[in-house]
């Protein structure tokens, strides 16, 4: 059970990793969490539903048309709605992607209502036996999936110029600047790549739950806890405090009672504001005087 209860886990928290990676892909290059991402988590999986389902096209080529339909709804949300009020006050940003938020979710509930909607499997993946434990086709699926998108994005990040300009703009935007870097243009496609990591997390979503105008707002409280956990700004601590969370949650619902399943995200964040406000592998705050 133990073994059962650790791979579901794994499972849930490699698309929690997803988001948690969006949100502090968005939140290094910025310093803005995105308290609308959910809802762009949201519109990738109904994107793919409406690919998929309505209009018959097959998954993969699907699912690679609403990532780029979210990378382009990203960029232009950082363009069009970020951009004309980056020299107002920070609560202005958390304003605006929460509003927007609802905007995207008062659009799919007039689409489609209250209605849940099925999605159909199309992870035909056979299961693996090993004694006891069962390893299903969507467990596969959505973890070795998540796994070379996450090896890619490191690889990008470690070895490529694009990852300097990262640790660049992370570090000082003005610096940045004076280098010849755009950081308009940097963080425009930024909110692009955060969007559409998000969409890949709605798009893993959609096969394995039933879709609905609110399902974002639950994975935005995971993708929260999973950076609180991991900590602020720490890319792969998103993704440990992701993994962490998913299997928490499975043990807690499994050993002490499933009313926990629900409320692991908001515990986990009340306990590490408390205990270790920077998280496991953020970085501690230190203001000279």
């Amino acid at each position: 059970m133990f073994l059962q209860l650790s791979i579901s886990g794994l499972s849930q928290g490699a698309i929690y990793a997803l988001v948690a990676l969006s949100l502090t892909v968005v939140y290094r290059s910025t310093t803005i969490v995105n308290f609308g991402h959910g809802d762009f988590v949201m519109a990738g999986a109904f994107v793919s539903y409406v690919l998929t389902v309505m209009l018959g096209i097959a998954f993969l080529p699907a699912a690679v048309l609403s990532v780029l339909a979210l990378f382009i709804l990203g960029l232009c949300f950082s363009r069009g709605l970020i951009r004309p009020i980056r020299g107002g006050p920070h609560i202005g940003f958390a304003l605006m992607c929460i509003a927007v938020g609802f905007v995207m979710r008062g659009i799919a509930r007039i689409v489609w209502g209250r209605e849940v909607l099925p999605m159909p499997s199309v992870f035909d993946m056979p299961p693996i036996f090993l004694g006891n434990l069962i390893i299903t086709g969507d467990a596969i699926f959505i973890i070795g999936t998540t796994a070379v998108l996450l090896i890619a994005f490191f690889a990008v990040l470690a070895l490529t110029d694009v990852g300097k300009m990262v640790q660049a703009v992370y570090q000082s935007q003005r610096g940045a600047q004076l280098i010849g870097i755009n950081v308009d243009r940097f963080n425009d496609v930024t909110w692009g790549v955060g969007a559409a990591l998000g969409a890949v997390g709605g798009i893993l979503i959609a096969p394995v739950s039933l879709l609905h105008p609110d399902i974002g707002a639950s994975f935005l409280i995971k993708g929260f806890a999973a950076m609180t956990l991991g900590g602020f700004g720490s890319l792969h601590g998103a993704v440990i405090g992701a993994l962490l969370l998913g299997v928490a949650e499975q043990y807690a619902g499994a050993y002490i009672n499933t009313a926990l399943i629900d409320i692991t995200a908001y515990l986990v964040i009340v306990i590490v504001l408390l205990v270790r406000p920077h998280g496991l592998f953020g970085r501690k705050s230190v203001v000279k005087v």
